[in-house]
């Protein structure tokens, strides 16, 4: 009886633990506000400073403009051994005239971004290339001129003071 019962616990567990790997993990990253809750901002009339009493500071500032304020929030759905696939995004862009007065409300979702494909290119270095038995080889032959020429070879470097006193 002990033995049906242990393999029934350990069949219980294992069954508990291939479920729990196959159950989803959401994350959410940047910042998010509950739903409903969308924040009410008015073109002219609010400014910097309410912008930031109400959202806090922004996850990123324009790299050419520093007046575009980006809030920037996403959740990402993680399933087990596979890549992460981003379930929301937003991405709410409010641009700011001179006097620091909104000038601009812009909102973005997920079906607004596009996917960018990143060449892989290397730049060319200056000189020539060696190859692998010119690397190996290349110093052979080679002795240094301090080594052989009276020089000692001190400890830490050739810097220091000299027993000679030079």
């Amino acid at each position: 009886m002990s033995l049906r019962r242990s393999l029934a616990v350990s069949a219980v567990l294992t069954g508990a633990l291939l479920a729990a790997a196959c159950n989803p993990t959401l994350r959410t990253h940047g910042y998010r506000y509950s739903d409903g809750e969308v924040p009410e901002f008015t073109v002219g009339e609010d400014t910097e400073a309410t912008v930031l009493d109400t959202l806090g500071n922004p996850s990123t500032r324009g790299a050419f403009e520093d007046n575009t304020w980006y809030y920037i929030s996403a959740t990402r759905e993680y399933l087990a051994y596979l890549r992460p696939e981003t379930r929301d995004r937003r991405v709410l862009t409010l641009r700011f005239d001179d006097n620091g007065t909104l000038a601009e409300i812009e909102e973005y979702g997920v079906e607004d971004g596009r996917v960018v494909a990143f060449i892989d290119r290397e730049t060319p270095t200056r000189g020539r290339e060696l190859t692998v038995l010119e690397q190996l080889l290349g110093n052979v032959g080679r002795l240094p001129g301090e080594t052989f020429g009276g020089e000692q070879n001190l400890p830490g470097g050739a810097g220091g003071p000299r027993p000679d006193g030079s």
